[in-house]
């Protein structure tokens, strides 16, 4: 049952509810973000068991969860419609990008560097919806704070891989310590000197961790971990 319903990437959580959090406390939380991240979560609860379904076939397996995920969202999706009719065009607007996840699916490639970074795109892009919703108005505030959480997790896109698929391929290890290598000198430059110290220890995750054995599920969790590290300092700057 668990396998149907239950998203299996650990390490998505984090993407999913960081980004949105970060938006919304850098503004005004308010009721309607409750809702919104309740369609949120529905959204990915519900990509889930049909992007399997794209990739199997099989619909006997997957379609209970589809119907069951699909009538709650359509239910809250109705109510923040008529809250905030304009949300309907944000929600077009991620239909080019899931597009493109339904394509990897079908290839039966979701695991392939192009799909993992539209997946970081739409999760972090959260971030300004929420944040507009909480009436903020500074776009170079959002758009650090966009920057922040999409430098993480690419970062984090080549070092699971490093963990799992590249675990083997030292160019791969080497490409990931110096993308993060850069994004800690980036995000310490030009953003902010504090966030030095979560970036320092996220490098020093990309360095180290590919040397310890580690199963996928201690990966994901240890990636909440350190996502909340970084939102911890993130908040402490800009909320």
């Amino acid at each position: 049952m668990r396998n149907r319903y239950i998203p299996n990437q650990h390490g998505a959580w984090a993407m999913l509810t960081i980004p949105f959090l970060l938006g919304t406390f850098a503004a005004k939380a308010s009721f309607i973000h409750i809702l919104l991240f309740i369609g949120w979560l529905l959204v990915y609860l519900l990509s889930f068991p049909f992007l399997q379904f794209i990739r199997t076939g099989k619909s006997k397996l997957y379609l209970r969860p589809i119907q069951i995920y699909g009538v709650l969202f359509v239910v809250v999706g109705a109510a923040l419609l008529i809250l905030k009719p304009v949300l309907a065009l944000i929600g077009l607007a991620y239909i080019p990008l899931f597009s493109i996840n339904v394509y990897y699916a079908k290839l039966n490639q979701e695991r392939s560097f192009i799909n993992d970074m539209v997946a970081v795109v739409q999760f972090c892009s959260m971030l300004y919806v929420t944040y507009w919703l909480g009436g903020g108005t500074d776009w170079i505030l959002a758009s650090e704070l966009f920057l922040i959480v999409f430098l993480y997790f690419t970062g984090t896109v080549f070092y699971v891989k490093t963990m799992i698929r590249e675990k083997k391929n030292k160019s791969f290890y080497v490409i990931s310590v110096i993308f993060h290598s850069i994004s800690l000198v980036f995000i310490g430059l030009y953003i902010s000197p504090l966030l030095i110290i979560p970036m320092l220890i996220v490098l020093a995750r990309a360095v180290i961790y590919p040397k310890i054995k580690l199963n996928i599920m201690q990966i994901g969790i240890s990636e909440i971990v350190f996502s909340l590290i970084l939102t911890i300092f993130s908040l402490g700057i800009y909320s």
